[in-house]
């Protein structure tokens, strides 16, 4: 451990210096001596550093999305590739490339933050062994021996033996009670962190080889922390504690407001949006309306949660636009379609005419035939022709033959056929 913190020798005097400056402060309202004047000190320098890491911190949630996105292409590569690791090394460096992607910035956050661990560890590492370090001298050496947290000496391990826990004022029951249950609360605090990444804010229609493996990772650094935790002195247990507690809220606040697309957080933030928006018909924060804005803009691409707000603000008689702001009326409702369909308003819909028989299509075309085509000479009259010798015999005198009758009634005519109407043809 002393070859690592050699080389992180050159950040050990900011840390102690900035851990002197914070400890001034919190000297004066709690007594320099105290472990709430210590404790908080180093509190303080784990929230000034993850503000520094914030824009870091933007850049994980980015590429860890981006991977996401890009494991269906990925896999692809990998079967399509699997007898050639070389040509799979370079075509997933070229789909990185093309995408704009960075692997290595998912780490970047706990990357940065190693120098700065390390500096703290070795600081209160010669201050249990009574060494002066940085700014650190003998007056605040001895100050910092003397502050206890919760009855355990900022300095002390799990592992330290009793006559060492003795020489710092403590017992080795209360350094052990102490450091156990904060190992336990940090590796809760890591465990909840990864698991809540994994059941809210992960798309659950895609199923990825990075699911499996975030899912490994939620068992097992909660493992690593308990077993590297023993190690660690209280100073940088209260260190670690805190970080983890920072990414938890961090993150609880990034899911809530802006979540993965198609995850069952962006279900709950959609609900929320729409229910501000139909009580205002405005989307009032920036935040939102880039959201709307990128929902617009995937048509028929957008998943089912995404439809659903669509539906929800036609049914309250509002239509998003393309700049991410919504619109009142039946126009603009209109304009607005669900996957490229237009949205209805809730105007009453025209009533279809009733479907007609087939023998009612038949005499409607027959009559509308008969009223528009024009006559020819060679027409046949209108009369039906059993009514044409019922006509001739009231002339003549004579009756039909019955013979005659039922072969006219059966379409047989005797003698020469006359030519077809041409309205007939």
């Amino acid at each position: 451990m002393d070859t690592i913190a050699s080389l992180f020798s050159f950040i050990t005097t900011p840390v102690s210096w900035v851990i002197v400056q914070f400890h001034t402060v919190y000297g004066a309202i709690f007594g320099p001596d105290t472990g709430w004047a210590w404790g908080l000190s180093i509190v303080s320098l784990v929230i000034l550093i993850r503000i520094c890491l914030i824009p870091l911190f933007v850049k994980q949630i980015k590429a860890t999305r981006a991977m996401q996105t890009l494991q269906p292409e990925m896999k692809k590569i990998q079967e399509r590739y699997k007898n050639d690791k070389q040509r799979q090394s370079e075509e997933m460096m070229k789909l990185y490339k093309d995408t704009g992607t960075n692997p290595l910035s998912s780490c970047l956050p706990i990357l940065a933050q190693s120098p700065f661990f390390f500096a703290l560890y070795h600081v209160l590492n010669s201050i249990a062994s009574n060494d002066t370090i940085g700014v650190i001298n003998e007056n605040l050496l001895q100050s910092a021996q003397k502050a206890h947290i919760v009855g355990a000496p900022l300095a002390v391990k799990f592992t330290d033996s009793s006559s060492k826990v003795e020489a710092l004022g403590a017992s080795l029951t209360d350094v052990r009670v102490v450091t156990a249950v904060m190992i336990v609360l940090m590796s809760a605090s890591q465990f909840f962190t990864q698991r809540q990444l994994m059941t809210k804010n992960v798309d659950t229609t895609v199923k990825t080889p990075f699911m499996q493996q975030q899912k490994m990772l939620m068992y097992v650094f909660p493992v690593m922390f308990a077993v590297f935790g023993i190690n660690f002195p209280v100073g940088v247990l209260v260190y670690w504690l805190t970080t983890n507690v920072w990414t938890m809220g961090q993150q609880m606040y990034v899911i809530r407001n802006n979540p993965t697309p198609g995850s069952k957080a962006q279900a709950e933030y959609l609900e929320r949006l729409i229910k501000h928006v139909t009580q205002h018909d405005k989307v009032g924060r920036r935040r939102d309306r880039a959201i709307v804005k990128a929902i617009v803009a995937k048509g028929r691409d957008r998943n089912e949660f995404e439809r659903k707000f669509i539906n929800g603000l036609s049914k309250a008689g509002l239509a998003a636009q393309a700049d991410g702001t919504v619109i009142k009326g039946e126009s603009a409702a209109a304009a607005q379609a669900e996957d490229g369909a237009p949205i209805t308003t809730g105007t009453p819909k025209r009533q279809q005419p009733k479907r007609q028989s087939k023998a009612q299509r038949q005499s409607g075309g027959a009559k509308a035939a008969g009223e528009h085509e024009p006559k020819t000479s060679l027409s046949k009259s209108d009369e039906p022709e059993d009514a044409k010798p019922a006509a001739a015999a009231k002339k003549g005198g004579a009756k039909p033959a019955g013979g005659t009758r039922s072969k006219a009634q059966s379409g047989q005519r005797k003698g020469p056929q006359r030519p077809k109407s041409p309205s007939k043809k």
